[in-house]
């Protein structure tokens, strides 16, 4: 029986999250979930939206399973408790939400973000199967910024060679191990010849590495572009850490919505799978959210765990369901609740 750390997060992620469960309970996979404290009511409770325990309880199973988190608990810094006391000689992390921290502290590299066209989905663009591959503990997103007088503000763009690396490898491996064919970097190395330069570069050394796996290069503009025109030119799309930020938004919604994007963080001591939407608390409670996302986050976390027939089957239920237009929540267009939807889902696995 695997051990998951459970966060329902805010808005409707406790109704969402439910749903995941249900839905990974009726494709037969044992998880002993480990419910933990976090978000605004443990932030008005106890002061913080990430307790400790919580931080700790996480990092001990190594997997968890995540709603999303309120904007509003991003007002105050967050610095983990685990960090007092200890003299390494640098200052004490601290973070701005929920998400940062768990990233950060399970040792986060990379994001993945799967982006996909449904069929049967209304959607702007058709035919987007895109999986992408963002670093996410170093570039202008690191926030590490300065003014100068009152008219001059300055942010660091950091990119390393390790760091890189080691997305670029990860990229590929993802690519090996679920069956893609190609792996495009993008960058804009024209422009930003060190920072980025470096990037691509590191992503050319890596790829000779994996001679049967497809590889080429796109520029970010060019390729916001070319999702657009082009979808099936994309398959798996590694990039530093905010163009991916950009693209994988770009991408969830012009294959129909952000709530069909799947999204997880690969850490060195923990990781984390969770939706790439936000809390909608205009709709919270009111059971018409959408959970596709969660579940297929869920997908993601099944396959870490090894857990690949049970993935398989949750992944081509959604897809049916989605076929149906019955089934659609109203950000697809349609008039379906959120437990119709579900079930919908739960009756294809069992059949």
């Amino acid at each position: 029986m695997h051990k998951v750390a459970l966060i329902p997060g805010d808005g409707i992620g406790p109704e969402i999250t439910a749903a995941a469960i249900e839905v990974i309970q009726a494709a037969g996979v044992e998880i002993e979930w480990v419910k933990l404290e976090s978000g605004e009511c443990t932030r008005r409770k106890l002061g913080t939206p990430l307790p400790d325990e919580t931080l700790q309880a996480y990092l001990a199973c190594g997997v968890g399973f995540k709603g999303p988190s309120a904007a509003s608990m991003e007002d105050a810094m967050i610095t983990p408790a685990r960090r007092q006391g200890v003299d390494t000689g640098k200052p004490l992390r601290s973070y701005n939400s929920v998400s940062n921290a768990l990233r950060r502290e399970g040792g986060g590299y990379v994001a993945v973000r799967l982006a996909r066209s449904f069929k049967g989905v209304p959607a702007p663009i058709q035919g987007i199967d895109v999986v992408i591959v963002r670093e996410i503990s170093e570039d202008i997103y690191i926030a590490s910024e300065y003014t100068v007088g009152d008219d001059t503000a300055v942010a660091l763009k950091i990119i390393s060679r390790a760091a890189s690396e080691k997305a670029v490898r990860f990229a590929f491996d993802f690519a090996q191990d679920h069956h893609r064919k190609k792996v495009t970097v993008v960058h804009k190395a024209n422009v930003l010849k060190q920072t980025d330069g470096l990037f691509v570069r590191v992503a050319r050394e890596v790829a000779k590495a994996y001679p049967r796996i497809e590889f080429e290069e796109r520029f970010i503009d060019a390729a916001c572009a070319l999702v657009v025109a082009r979808p099936e030119l994309f398959d798996v799309a590694v990039m530093s850490n905010q163009y991916g930020d950009i693209m994988s938004d770009l991408c969830s919604s012009a294959a129909g919505s952000l709530g069909l994007g799947a999204g997880a963080t690969y850490g060195t001591q923990a990781s984390i799978f969770e939706p790439v939407h936000g809390t909608a608390p205009d709709i919270a409670g009111k059971g018409i959210a959408n959970p596709v996302s969660q579940i297929l986050s869920g997908v993601l976390m099944l396959r870490h765990l090894k857990e690949v027939k049970a993935a398989d089957a949750i992944e081509q239920a959604v897809a049916a369901a989605l076929e149906n237009p019955e089934n659609h929540t109203p950000d697809l267009g349609g008039n379906a609740s959120t437990r119709a939807l579900t079930q919908a889902i739960v009756d294809r696995i069992l059949r």
